[in-house]
């Protein structure tokens, strides 16, 4: 692929939790600032991805343990299990060449796109992702998690002891949890990809590099897959907003989500594209400006409008 494409995309979280901390509060920074992390946005996209059948590396899977006696539990592999389940690999012990793991390495599609921190059986291999993606900020200023309590239908099997030893008659009731979401949050992630980052491994001959199938992979799965991604958690998080900024090679622009804004409306939200007066004074250097969005739901303003761009919908990928 010969061009750079440097990007937003846009997450929309209403009664859910797009990224949670270890409180099960939505993530913030010191100062309060709720944000995503990419791991967070990367995650739904591998996902899809493997469940389309493609190899993905860095995911989480299970296998059956056979303990001792009879006891079989469910583990999650380790990096190395993993590895030789996707590669049909019997024993990475066995393979001494760091050419065929480099080579096996770029096979998986989110490798290709990501990168990879490799360093298993004696091969300690550090790959570069074409494709990196910064932390999400999000940009609506009534932001507030909310709490909820949720009644289990089960009883506590400990209870008994628990009355016993305090008295209380809430053992014979059933367990309490909590949900935790946010009210609504609308969270905007930058990135950029740079083909030229496989320039060495090319060179190596261990892969052809970060092609235009690799791109649009990576295209489809920011368009739909936090939307396709219904876990408990997650319901209530789609993708809203997305823009690709494919410019020549050697072109530097800055993260594009510093020029983005938001605006709570009360039939629809906007969202401001702050970036037009200097994306204009490079057009001879960009090759195509691309912005998706929901309009049933989102208006876009652009303060200065941007020459050559195109509005698509982000649901059914035609033209608005």
């Amino acid at each position: 692929m010969d061009k750079r494409v440097y990007g937003v995309l846009g997450i929309s979280s209403v009664m859910a939790n797009w990224n949670a901390d270890f409180s099960g509060y939505p993530k913030t920074t010191s100062d309060g600032a709720t944000f995503g992390s990419d791991k967070a946005l990367k995650y739904p996209m591998k996902k899809m991805w493997e469940n389309e059948g493609r190899k993905v590396l860095y995911i989480k899977s299970m296998r059956l343990s056979a303990g001792k006696g009879e006891e079989v539990s469910i583990i999650p592999r380790t990096l190395k299990e993993r590895y030789e389940h996707i590669f049909q690999v019997e024993n990475l012990k066995n393979c001494k060449s760091s050419e065929v793991v480099l080579k096996n390495l770029f096979q998986a599609v989110d490798v290709k796109n990501f990168g990879a921190t490799f360093a298993e059986e004696g091969n300690n291999i550090s790959i570069t992702g074409a494709v990196q993606i910064g932390q999400g900020f999000n940009k609506y200023a009534d932001s507030e998690p909310q709490e909820q309590t949720i009644l289990s239908p089960f009883r506590d099997p400990k209870g008994k002891e628990t009355k016993e030893k305090d008295g209380k008659e809430d053992a014979k009731n059933s367990t309490l949890g909590t949900k935790i979401v946010s009210n609504e949050a609308h969270y905007f992630y930058p990135f950029v990809v740079n083909p030229s980052a496989y320039k060495e491994f090319v060179e190596m001959e261990v892969t052809e590099g970060y092609t235009e199938d690799d791109y649009q992979l990576f295209k489809k799965a920011s368009l739909s897959s936090a939307t396709s991604f219904a876990t408990n958690a997650k319901v209530g998080c789609e993708n809203e907003f997305a823009m690709f900024v494919e410019t020549e090679k050697d072109l530097y622009l800055p993260n594009l989500s510093q020029y983005i804004g938001f605006i709570k409306g009360e039939e629809k939200n906007q969202i401001q594209l702050k970036c037009g007066e200097f994306l204009n004074d490079l057009k001879d250097r960009i090759l195509s400006i691309e912005v998706y969005y929901n309009p049933y739901t989102t208006e876009i303003n652009t303060p200065t409008p941007i020459e050559t761009v195109k509005f698509f919908n982000i649901l059914t990928g035609k033209e608005a």
